[in-house]
């Protein structure tokens, strides 16, 4: 197996073609989302999770999607309101059409009633998605199962490690749907869930079953106070990671969660685009 060195080098090669070069880039590949890892052929897609951009307007954050060149974007509802018109909700697909990117779910959304679930099914349903990245109340997943039943739309339960009372990690969450219809499912944070102490990759394989969708990332360390940092810079073994997707044949978007430098993200994003892309060929 390539060093990390290796990755490290075919990540600054992919960031200098993306950033210096970006229409070379889009000019080499299919205009099909489904398509876009090209050669990789994985069972998975790269994608990013909306909230990366919670300083960004809707514009800007897709012309540092263009850049980077990826195509799967989980919808938040700060670029894209929950009580939008269907005319604002095709407005906003096609400024996605028009950048190459296709929103696959929404989320995440807390949800501390009955109603606000029966909002976000709505929501979902009229933004033309089938997953639902959520956080319920524990009382609540009764009729989480219900409305996942009535709309035959996913439902990820997000974990949010040791902060998180109720759902901190991979296993307390399995431990609270197990028995559920496996529509409902995780969004499995696998930073947060390192945070905690656990071990991202064997948890992984223990409930991949269930997990309907995934933030990347990478923390400083396996502790309460380990902070996200570029993708191949942390204490979770990538490389391994990848092995265990295509193992378990994970067919979810892998979301890059990108949280450190908020206000100007794309160099690290770049980076671990170009990491993440460099381990899929190293790894092959």
């Amino acid at each position: 197996m390539s060093s990390r060195r290796t990755f490290i080098k075919s990540a600054s090669g992919a960031t200098a073609l993306s950033l210096l070069a970006p229409g070379l880039t889009h000019a080499s590949v299919s205009e099909d989302p489904n398509a876009r890892e090209g050669k990789d052929n994985e069972p998975f897609r790269l994608g990013l999770a909306g909230y990366t951009f919670v300083k960004f307007k809707l514009d800007p954050a897709l012309g540092m999607m263009k850049k980077v060149d990826v195509r799967w974007l989980c919808i938040k509802d700060f670029h894209l309101p929950m009580k939008s018109s269907a005319e604002e909700i095709a407005a906003f697909h096609a400024k996605l059409k028009e950048a190459g990117v296709t929103g696959y779910g929404v989320g995440p959304i807390y949800m501390k009633t009955k109603t606000a679930i029966d909002e976000a099914f709505d929501y979902a349903k009229r933004v033309g998605v089938d997953l639902i990245v959520g956080i319920p109340e524990t009382s609540d997943l009764p009729y989480v199962e219900q409305k996942v039943k009535e709309y035959n739309i996913r439902y990820a339960i997000h974990n949010h490690g040791p902060g998180d009372k109720v759902y901190p990690n991979a296993m307390t969450i399995n431990g609270y749907i197990k028995d559920l219809d496996p529509r409902v499912g995780m969004c499995f944070d696998i930073g947060h869930n390192m945070r905690y102490g656990n071990d991202p990759i064997a948890d992984f394989t223990k409930y991949h079953k269930r997990i309907l969708d995934m933030h990347l990332k990478n923390v400083t360390s396996a502790t309460h106070d380990g902070t996200t940092n570029e993708l191949g810079r942390g204490v979770i073994d990538i490389p391994e990671l990848v092995k265990t997707l295509r193992k378990v044949r994970y067919s979810g978007v892998c979301a890059l969660e990108y949280e450190k430098d908020m206000s100007d993200p794309l160099a690290g994003i770049a980076e671990s685009v170009g990491y993440f892309r460099g381990v899929l060929d190293a790894t092959r």
